[in-house]
């Protein structure tokens, strides 16, 4: 992956080829229907970060426990989490971004709207994985277990809709809250990594936290942060307060 820097950025532009060639065919011509198609890709993504999570859960906590804070941000991440099966899952998160990018293919083919925030985050999110993986990024694990539990959620969601077979205890807003949750978390861890980020630290004081992933960290979970919220206040508070409107009307 050190070696071949250009493959994640070859993806993304062929991903945006992808999006606006894909669309102009399909602005006259009827949407395709592949729901089962759609159902099986999303409980394939669920299981895979199910097990992802499983994997990867138990040794940030294990982490957590036994080592201090700084620790667990800063050091080396390869002897920390980066090898053995932990790390076998690590890397199976950073390329799992590829894959992902069909998210935007269903979209495509089913006509359905494609939001600015959907096609930014998987643009981002596979670029900043790839980096963070080549540069031996020590917050990483943190990133990856978050990101594999609302995946496991989501993705779950996404199959129960597609099969029609929703509970009616689910809803979107819970997903949305998750994803939230998960943006303030990373946003937290990094900026906690630039309090700890020390580049002329030897021995003891010194911490693999490298500045320009971790700026890249903060940009991308900062966006996503907002631009999240921004989603959820949108959909949801203004759907309450059209409701209220057509029954002051009506």
């Amino acid at each position: 992956m050190q070696d071949h820097p250009f493959v994640p950025v070859i993806a993304v532009i062929l991903y945006a080829v992808f999006i606006v060639c894909g669309r102009a065919y399909f602005e006259r011509r009827d949407p395709l229907s592949a729901r089962r198609a759609l159902a099986l890709w999303n409980l394939s993504l669920s299981v895979f970060s199910f097990c992802g999570l499983v994997r990867t859960l138990p040794h940030l906590l294990h982490n957590l426990t036994h080592m201090s804070l700084r620790d667990n941000v800063c050091n080396d991440p390869e002897s920390q989490f980066g090898s053995g099966s932990t790390g076998f899952w690590v890397q199976m998160f950073c390329l799992s971004k590829f894959p992902e990018l069909l998210d935007t293919f269903f979209i495509v083919i089913h006509k359905k709207p494609l939001i600015f925030l959907h096609w930014y985050h998987h643009i981002t999110v596979l670029l900043y994985c790839w980096h963070s993986y080549v540069s031996s990024s020590p917050t990483g694990i943190w990133f990856v277990v978050m990101n594999y539990a609302v995946h496991w959620i989501m993705y779950g969601y996404y199959f129960l809709m597609a099969i029609k077979r929703k509970p009616k205890w689910m809803n979107a807003m819970v997903i949305t809250c998750a994803q939230i949750s998960q943006m303030v978390v990373g946003v937290a861890v990094t900026l906690l990594a630039f309090y700890y980020y020390n580049p002329d630290g030897q021995g003891a004081d010194s911490c693999w936290v490298t500045k320009e992933n971790n700026l890249a960290a903060c940009i991308m979970y900062g966006s996503y942060l907002f631009l999240f919220l921004q989603f959820f206040v949108r959909r949801y508070f203004k759907v309450s307060v059209d409701k209220k409107d057509k029954k002051k009307r009506s």
